[in-house]
């Protein structure tokens, strides 16, 4: 969701907080803002981008400048519309208490009235100004408490969820953060420190790092760091080194990150793979879920949740695990699986997956199947995230930072390592030695066909000008290419605002048929497999109905030709790989429409990259 910044040392902090909310503007984008504590407590907050907080700062008095203390933050709204009075930082009544507040103050209502019945005047809508007047309070009632305790004291009274960061010249030369179900991250430097929601605006400074666990506060000064409990009890952290660079999170000459993500997926692929795909040996290393194979082998049934992109990956993990390993298997929305009473117990496996590791949602699953008794294995990218610490086992896809908010290379990263957990988990049980070479010999050339149907870019985008006014899209796939369907269906959402379904082709004629004439595209995945022919018939019953189609199929296929408007050829490959190479003509179609209509496909309207909040 929003994004944190703060920064402790010797250097200038202003330049380092707008550097780093430039970096972190793909998880917020509506307003920003900075405090800084130089003998008082100058602020500036805008609504609109960072640039435009840039701006102004760049026209701004002199009492802005030569602070070595600050926090910063670019804001996602949930409570509140994008507006200057609710862009944080929020200040109390006297401009000496400053906080940024990432996350959902769920009893905010009940507080804010409690506050105002005491005096208390609200300059927002928001629910994280609650927090600065309650420290504020309490700071009346015992001026002698050092800041880290009276943010302890306000937090007890906080429910919900909540990354947070405070400074205040009444306690100068220090900051305090918390952290409730919204991640921060202490980035380690010489003599200066970096405090963010995620690592991005501190590998450029330093790759150590300390990440903080629900429940727990840090006070950081120029000298170190003390992390405590909410409850004030000391904890010891182990300091985690960043594995990507800078130039990682660079644009490096793309228009749009998520162009760069969409043509960096050979690379991401090979990555993903290595050191675990030993064709010759005909077996798979994940040295992540290593000791617990035997278990997750003898599941009763494996459950799999998450949100978005994500859950469609788990589809088709489903497709997959019940193919090779012969595992019941279903695939829960995490944002439901909890509400729903599931019956889940120690017999069954529950595999979270999540790009940010911090899925409000998918963390909430995770820790009702592990009340529940399951066992909890996490898939997620980011190394030191609440998914990978707080499950048993799990698998990181290797895919390298996705700063573009429609998630791209991640998607094709959690199909990789799902397919190759079914192989781990077939492995003695379901299929032979030269069963497993074959699968392992197939996965292994998917980066050699994923770089050929990144050659077709012009091509798909000449495609795209032709459908760049159309106001719906159907998309149609069958087995395991229905959840790229699905996919397809919400790239196109998410970044063009164009209304479009996913379905499974042969549900076509048990309603969507209705919406189908000349003015409905419908992109149809007909890869030759097993229901090849059940698809031709699908596209000709939309040709019937004067629709348009865009067919994605295989090398040499001459039938889909003569039915389809536009036909984008990719490599022949098994139904287990094919959605690997179906989903990124869709990535494609998807980005070039979106840029076409003049959308900023890396930060699409109302959307942030990591959903912190239900």
């Amino acid at each position: 969701m929003c994004g944190i910044v703060g920064y402790i040392g010797t250097r200038e902090a202003a330049p380092l907080l707008l550097g780093g909310l430039h970096r972190l503007e793909y998880r917020g984008y509506d307003s920003a803002g900075i405090a800084l504590l130089n003998g008082g407590l100058p602020f500036m907050k805008q609504k609109g981008s960072v640039a435009e907080l840039q701006k102004a700062f760049d026209a701004s008095p002199a009492r802005m400048l030569g602070a070595t203390i600050g926090i910063g933050h670019t804001r996602w709204a949930t409570h509140g519309d994008p507006s200057d009075r609710n862009a944080h930082p929020h200040l109390n009544a006297q401009e000496d208490i400053a906080v940024i507040h990432n996350g959902i103050i769920e009893n905010y209502s009940v507080l804010k009235q409690e506050l105002q019945g005491e005096g208390y005047h609200f300059q927002s809508d928001t629910d994280s100004e609650v927090l600065v007047q309650l420290i504020d309070r309490i700071w009346k009632i015992d001026p002698s408490l050092s800041l880290e305790a009276v943010v302890r004291a306000a937090l007890r009274h906080v429910e919900g969820a909540y990354g947070v960061c405070v400074i205040s010249p009444r306690d100068p030369d220090k900051i305090v953060v918390a952290r409730k179900g919204s991640p921060l991250v202490i980035g380690i430097g010489e003599g200066e420190y970096f405090i963010a929601s995620d690592a991005a605006p501190i590998v450029e400074h330093t790759n150590r790092v300390v990440y903080l666990s629900d429940g727990e506060m840090a006070v950081i000064t120029r000298s170190g760091y003390q992390v405590r409990t909410i409850e004030n009890v000391a904890m010891e952290k182990d300091i985690t080194e960043l594995d990507f660079s800078l130039e990682k999170i660079e644009k490096g000459g793309y228009e749009h990150f998520m162009l760069k993500e969409i043509f960096e997926q050979p690379d991401v692929m090979h990555d993903v793979m290595r050191g675990r795909v030993r064709t010759e040996e005909g077996r798979v290393v994940l040295g992540g879920i290593e000791d617990y194979l035997d278990r997750l082998k003898q599941a009763r049934r494996i459950v799999i949740c998450a949100c978005g992109t994500s859950w469609h990956a788990g589809l088709i993990g489903e497709y997959l695990i019940e193919d090779f390993a012969r595992i019941p298997v279903e695939v829960d929305y995490a944002s439901e699986f909890r509400y729903r009473n599931p019956i889940i117990g120690p017999d069954d496996v529950v595999i979270v997956i999540s790009q940010s590791g911090e899925t409000a949602d998918t963390l909430a699953a995770l820790r009702a199947a592990k009340e529940k008794g399951a066992m909890v294995m996490g898939i997620c990218n980011v190394v030191g995230s609440t998914i990978a610490r707080e499950t048993m086992c799990g698998i990181y896809t290797h895919a390298g930072p996705e700063v573009g908010v429609a998630s791209t290379k991640a998607f094709t990263a959690q199909v990789i390592v799902l397919y190759m957990l079914a192989l781990a988990l077939s492995k003695g049980r379901t299929i032979s030695h030269d069963e497993m070479r074959l699968s392992l010999k197939e996965l292994s050339k998917v980066p050699e066909h994923a770089a050929k149907i990144l050659e077709l870019d012009s091509q798909i985008q000449q495609i795209a000008d032709d459908y760049k006014d159309a106001r719906n899209f159907l998309y149609l796939g069958r087995g395991y290419n229905f959840p790229v369907a699905l996919e397809g269906a919400l790239k196109l959402k998410e970044i063009s605002y164009i209304h479009a379904e996913g379905y499974p082709a042969a549900e076509m004629k048990h309603g969507p048929i209705a919406l189908i004439d000349e003015d409905m595209p419908v992109v149809v995945i007909a890869t030759r497999d097993s229901s090849y022919q059940k698809i031709l018939s699908n596209i000709e019953e939309v040709r019937s109905r004067k629709g348009r189609v865009i067919a994605i199929a295989s090398e040499g296929d001459t039938e889909v030709a003569r039915l389809a408007e536009h036909v984008i050829y990719i490599p022949q490959a098994s139904a287990q790989i094919m959605p690997l190479l179906t989903v990124i003509p869709l990535q494609l179609l998807s980005y070039h429409i979106a840029t076409l209509r003049g959308c900023n496909v890396d930060r699409p309207r109302n959307l942030a990259k990591s959903v912190t909040v239900e």
